[in-house]
């Protein structure tokens, strides 16, 4: 589409139209309560998702009819409970699937998760990498996912794993949706 997204560190997301970058089309505050970390669009070009320091994924529409504006939503992922403890990792990378609009979030928690947005469920999850996942893409069809591991100094500087990117060959049942639209 013609959609340029930008988040903000002050949780604004600033949608623009790339035909006329002089100012943005909207200004919106993010629905998330704590600082943005990544913004990524739909492959159907229809909304995106945005992921904050609190282990938290946002799903928003561009369209501004009150009808289309009650399915966006916000769910929790990237917690560990540990000894009755909850711990939050920021949500560092989104990425869709091209062929499915299904998408992959990648966590300080080192893991990466593959979502039904559709659905509101997680088709499946990874197992963890060394450190911080800083970045996910996939491949043109799908068929590849590129995983980005670099500490992102959540705790400070401290030793850490190497930096790393690994290529995942990509099943059709860890991205396909689980409704069929």
């Amino acid at each position: 589409g013609n959609k340029a997204v930008i988040a903000t560190s002050d949780r604004h997301v600033l949608i623009f139209d790339t035909r006329k970058l002089s100012e943005p089309e909207q200004d919106r505050s993010s629905s998330l309560p704590h600082q943005l970390r990544v913004v990524r669009c739909f492959t159907n070009g229809t909304g995106y998702a945005v992921g904050s320091i609190e282990g938290r994924v946002a799903i928003e529409y561009f369209d501004k009819d009150p009808e289309v504006q009650r399915k966006k939503y916000a769910f929790k992922c990237h917690r560990k409970n540990v000894g009755g403890q909850q711990f939050l990792y920021p949500v560092n990378a989104l990425a869709f699937h091209p062929k499915y609009g299904t998408f992959a979030s990648g966590g300080c928690d080192g893991r990466v998760s593959v979502w039904d947005g559709f659905a509101k469920k997680r088709i499946c999850q990874y197992p963890a990498y060394d450190t911080s996942i800083a970045y996910l893409d996939f491949n043109f069809d799908g068929t590849l996912l590129a995983i980005a591991q670099s500490y992102t100094f959540e705790e400070l500087e401290r030793d850490h794993p190497r930096d790393a990117i690994f290529i995942k060959r990509v099943e059709d049942q860890e991205c396909k949706n689980r409704v069929v639209q």
